[in-house]
């Protein structure tokens, strides 16, 4: 009993200081502590608020604290680490738009919480979920509706992120043709602006955006 009750004290201790990290459960030399700005509050909560077993949580933090010692990513740290995974194109515009729907809380940086709920909601999510996170991306200014000019941004940022190199080679025109047809397809109004419902209604009815939904379904 005594054991017990010592080993409960040192886990407790280890919490309180924060020299001990729940999440992987290893203690964190003095050196690496004093880089650290910003621990998760607790594995627990986490499965909670996720979609994720602790089991996957840990490994998740794990890569996440190898890329952000210091346990949140700024939005320059972001882009460079994103601009690794399309080396052919520049992907800095998109990465900021990515950056801004991971940012929830709007304060300029990305923690561990605000980055797994995102990847929760994207790889495990409800239908809904997944179109309201997508959703939310493209409404750039964040008033509740898309515009030509913000579907526009984001259709650019993402042929620039794709590169020139692409095969077949896409011509300059294809970003606003894609926008002329998200445009025709989702606008049932024809206000000029596309709504959350308008958007919700419409990939509900399009098999080939569902299918894509559930592309990354239990990925991890």
């Amino acid at each position: 009993m005594k054991s017990t009750s010592q080993d409960q004290s040192l886990s407790d201790s280890r919490e309180l200081d924060r020299s001990y990290d729940p999440l992987t459960g290893s203690i964190v030399e003095d050196g690496e502590l004093s880089t650290v700005c910003y621990r998760p509050e607790g594995l627990d909560r986490l499965v909670q608020q996720t979609k994720f077993s602790k089991k996957e949580l840990q490994v998740l933090y794990r890569g996440f604290k190898n890329e952000c010692p210091s346990g949140v990513v700024n939005e320059e740290t972001f882009k460079s680490i994103y601009s690794q995974f399309f080396p052919q194109g520049d992907s800095s515009m998109y990465a900021h738009f990515l950056f801004e729907a991971f940012d929830t809380q709007n304060n300029g940086s990305v923690n561990f919480e605000d980055f797994v709920i995102s990847l929760s909601i994207i790889l495990r999510g409800s239908i809904t979920d997944k179109l309201n996170w997508a959703f939310n991306l493209y409404d750039i200014n964040k008033d509740g509706c898309i515009t030509r000019e913000e579907m526009t941004e984001i259709m650019h940022s993402i042929y620039d992120m794709m590169g020139k190199y692409t095969y077949p080679h896409m011509k300059d025109s294809a970003p606003k043709e894609h926008v002329d047809s998200f445009f025709q397809k989702m606008d049932k109004n024809n206000d000029g602006v596309v709504t959350m419902d308008e958007f919700l209604e419409t990939c509900q009815k399009d098999g080939n955006i569902m299918q894509s939904m559930h592309m990354f379904d239990n990925v991890i």
